[in-house]
């Protein structure tokens, strides 16, 4: 099918996709348009990775926009939002606005109304619906991609829900899913009123193989040799091998350091098969890796870069995994070491992926547990880059003939699991419960069992009763914390509830930090982050060997500064887990002391990454925090308050004015303020000799300073650096909260938690 042949899209763009090189449709997108998706009709487009998915959604949504309607673009990960989202802006020649929301939980981000597609998570739609987005009853068409991942425990429920309030708000509401290939999307489509269409198809052949002594075997019984040479490794060999035919390899392992140790061994690889041009662009390319942060990760990460490798995993900052993504889709990289996050959706392809590791960690299993067959088979779909690669290989490593064997029937002849609803447990049931009260889906236990009669979980249940008994022990506990009150059958969210509700907390949070602020009268800002750090929306940092003693002597010395009872040591589970909030609560009180990046990462062994995701998380909880000191009307709101402040900026108390200026962060403050620039009033009268010398000589940074601090005139034409003052060496970065960021299109800056 020719896309000029595709009916109901906005004019010109059939002839757009031909003159991008789509003379035909992919076979699962022809038969996409056949089940009528671009006629508004509901679709669940089962197919591998690469197959053209997005182009589906893609003619969905435009055509849903060329009648008229407005479309939603739900994604997993905020990392792919952004990368969706600079997808569609092709589609603005054609009077076609596209925008993006992903954090800011307390908002009905209302500027979206006047956007014909809007991407978001599926937190932040859902967090939409429960502050009553007006614009969300105009939606006619919402895609929902990788929703194979409503088996996913922890953010599974939210998707699951959300589709459900969406289906509901608008009846007649075109839901297309788009799914790596299942094992029951046949149920997916049946709760979706869904036509289903599912295909093997690939635009690039995947061969897909055991590497076992020297040589592949592949699914097709054929061989390629590869031998391992003495003292060489396998998964070494395998990259040298890509490489020798032009392609580029990425490498799985089973955690962060495994990553790192790896992607120095390719290093020494891949150096080997860099031209002169490459080297010097991997150079630059290196320098600008260890300009992203002060830490010793930066610096890793660029040394294994010079050489044409990269690791990849959720401790690296944002800004490095995009240059690592960026780099490797250019083929300028030539091997990435990931984690299997990198297999959730994020565009890599290459010519050959090596699963070095199909067993992990996992603490309920209790020692190492095999992936999943799903999983493995989402990083095997990595291989293959249409256009560029004549094939992709996906190969599993044995170190003997029995486990090829294993792996042969657990893995590569194995079909993925089904999808399964996860949602009666009673943790996603607290938050979502408490939602569809508060925003009158529901209105008494009954409609609370009707409402999620919509859901893949009744849809895939012979009975009820689980679910009724989760929904009565949840509805008991909103009850007793004063969250909801009964009155007979009826169910009604209190103030506290649609507050809470708003905020897009856990209940389970919000009585903890209501707790904590109720028994505070003169918290410290160690004690609020503790609170905050011992919620079930905070991942805590693990307690490793040797921080038990270290953080139970912390614990006992600044226990009055603590909101609660601190669990007796005998109280193992209980104990443990109050210090490991006390050791992420450290972490955040590090960060607002303005200890340095690289000693904080060095300290509690994390990356830039983590640094990030625990101060975003922290900032959101104190803000949360603020909200409902407020609505008690308790007298910590000017202590959290404050407390919020110094963690989003990373700074002691005296910098909180100087940081409030656009483009200060916590390093230019901390210099500002040594040279006698000690608020936004000073910088309005300073000499500007003064502010350039503390800003290292910048003159566009110290006249962007200026101005924002409302000076009438922040010419820096002819002025000279103080004399004394630090030159410019480079080293201005201000870590975490990035100053000067350009803002997004009404983007907030939460990050996913996970």
């Amino acid at each position: 099918m020719n896309p000029t042949d595709v009916p109901g899209l906005p004019s010109g763009i059939p002839e757009f996709l031909v003159d991008s090189g789509i003379e035909e449709l992919y076979p699962p997108q022809a038969a996409a348009v056949e089940a009528g998706v671009t006629r508004g009709d509901s679709l669940v487009a089962s197919v591998p990775t690469a197959s053209g998915k997005t182009l589906i959604a893609e003619l969905a949504m435009l055509s849903s926009v060329e009648r008229g309607g407005k479309a939603l673009y739900v994604v997993p990960l905020r990392a792919l939002a952004s990368e969706k989202k600079a997808e569609f802006e092709r589609w603005a020649d054609f009077d076609v606005d596209v925008g993006i929301s992903t954090g800011n939980y307390e908002s009905s981000e209302e500027w979206l109304a006047s956007r014909d597609i809007v991407v978001a998570t599926s937190e932040k739609v859902d967090s939409l619906v429960r502050n009553g987005a007006p614009w969300i009853e105009d939606l006619t068409c919402v895609v929902a991609d990788e929703v194979h991942l409503v088996d996913d425990p922890n953010r599974g429920p939210t998707l699951e829900v959300t589709l459900a309030k969406l289906r509901r708000i608008n009846p007649e509401l075109q839901v297309v899913a788009l799914s790596a290939t299942v094992d029951n999307a046949d149920e997916v489509a049946d709760w979706l009123d869904a036509e289903l269409v599912a295909s093997e198809w690939r635009p690039v052949d995947l061969r897909t193989g055991v590497h076992y002594g020297d040589a592949i075997t592949f699914d097709d019984d054929s061989r390629r040799e590869v031998p391992v040479g003495r003292g060489e490794r396998p998964t070494a060999a395998l990259v040298d091998d890509a490489l020798a035919e032009g392609g580029s390899s990425l490498v799985f392992v089973n955690s962060r350091r495994n990553a790192e140790a790896a992607a120095r061994r390719q290093a020494d690889v891949t150096e080997r098969h860099l031209d002169d041009d490459e080297r010097d662009d991997l150079a630059a390319l290196a320098e600008e890796v260890a300009g992203v942060s002060d830490t010793e990760t930066s610096d890793d990460l660029a040394a294994v870069v010079r050489k044409g490798a990269a690791f990849h995993h959720a401790g690296l900052s944002a800004e490095h995994r995009s240059l690592v993504e960026d780099a490797f889709r250019d083929r300028l990289l030539k091997a990435i070491c990931a984690t299997p996050t990198l297999a959730a959706g994020v565009n890599t392809p290459s010519r050959r992926v090596i699963v070095r590791d199909w067993r992990r960690y996992d603490g309920e299993f209790g020692g190492m547990k095999p992936l999943d067959v799903l999983e493995v088979h989402q990083m095997f779909g990595r291989a293959g880059r249409p256009g560029l690669d004549p094939y992709g290989e996906a190969v599993l490593l044995a170190k003997d003939h029995d486990t090829m064997d294993e792996l042969f029937d657990r893995y590569v002849h194995a079909d993925p699991e089904p999808v399964q609803s996860k949602l009666a447990r009673e943790p996603a049931m607290r938050t979502h419960l408490l939602a569809t009260v508060a925003s009158g889906f529901a209105r008494s236990r009954d409609g609370l069992l009707d409402f999620l009669d919509r859901t893949l979980h009744a849809a895939q249940s012979d009975t009820t009763e689980r679910l009724e008994s989760v929904v009565d022990s949840v509805i008991e506990y909103l009850v007793a914390n004063d969250f909801v009150e009964r009155s007979g059958d009826e169910l009604a969210a209190t103030s506290l509830g649609h507050t809470v509700s708003r905020l897009y907390l856990d209940p389970m949070s919000a009585a903890e930090i209501v707790d904590g602020l109720r028994a505070a009268e003169d918290p410290t800002a160690l004690g609020l982050y503790h609170l905050v750090c011992r919620t079930p929306d905070m991942y805590q940092l693990y307690l490793k060997s040797g921080d038990r003693e270290t953080y139970t002597e912390l614990c006992y010395e600044r226990e009055t500064e603590l909101l609660g009872r601190v669990p007796s040591e005998f109280e193992d589970v209980r104990f443990e887990e109050w210090l490991a909030a006390l050791k992420t609560a450290k972490l955040l009180e590090d960060w607002a002391s303005e200890v340095d990046e690289d000693r904080i990462t060095e300290r509690y062994g994390v990356g830039p990454g983590d640094v990030r995701g625990k101060v975003d998380t922290a900032e959101w909880l104190l803000g949360a925090a603020e909200r409902l000191a407020v609505e008690l009307e308790l007298d910590s709101v000017v202590a959290v308050r404050e407390a919020k402040k110094r963690v989003a900026d990373g700074v002691r108390e005296e910098l909180l004015d100087l940081t409030g200026v656009r483009g200060v962060g916590r390093k230019r403050a901390r210099r500002l303020y040594e040279a006698g620039v000690e608020s936004r009033a000073d910088l309005r009268e300073a000499e500007k000799s003064v502010v350039l010398g503390a800003l290292r000589g910048r003159e566009r940074t110290a006249e962007r300073v200026l101005e924002n601090a409302g000076r009438q005139d922040p010419s820096m034409d002819g002025v000279s650096a103080a004399e004394g003052a630090a030159v410019d060496d480079g080293g201005d970065a201000d870590g975490p909260a990035t100053e000067g960021a350009d803002e997004a299109d009404g983007q907030a800056s939460l990050g996913d938690f996970g």
